[in-house]
């Protein structure tokens, strides 16, 4: 079991910009994948960056080049650095923490997402 808090989410002005925190416990932190998700208001959630144990990235190509994701497992937390922020960027953010066991079993775990907020 993974308990996941995200937080740093807040109003920003257009061109801004924000660092969201996820904070981890319950877990071996390090063995998991960690993702960012988004959902605005009236869309589905969306994937936004995934950074593996081994600390390799990808993003959703809506991002690329202006977020950044990053852990670090000593303190069981994992980053989203969001600049050049858009009203585009308005949305709930979600923190996922994922993990595929060598006998095929799949977890999945979710925080309950912060609010980030675009707008002049």
């Amino acid at each position: 079991q993974v308990q996941l808090v995200e937080s740093g989410g807040g109003l920003v002005q257009p061109g801004g910009s924000l660092r969201l925190s996820c904070a981890a416990s319950g877990s071996i932190f390090s063995l998991y994948t960690m993702g960012w998700y988004r959902q605005a208001p009236g869309k589905q959630r969306e994937w936004v960056a995934t950074i593996i144990s081994g600390g390799s990235t990808n993003y959703a190509d809506s991002v690329k080049g202006r977020f950044t994701i990053s852990r670090d497992n000593a303190s069981n937390t994992v980053y989203l650095q969001m600049n050049s922020l858009k009203p585009e960027d308005t949305a709930v953010y979600y923190c996922k923490a994922n993990r595929r066991t060598t006998g095929g079993t799949i977890y999945d775990y979710w925080g309950q997402g912060t609010q980030v907020t675009v707008s002049s």
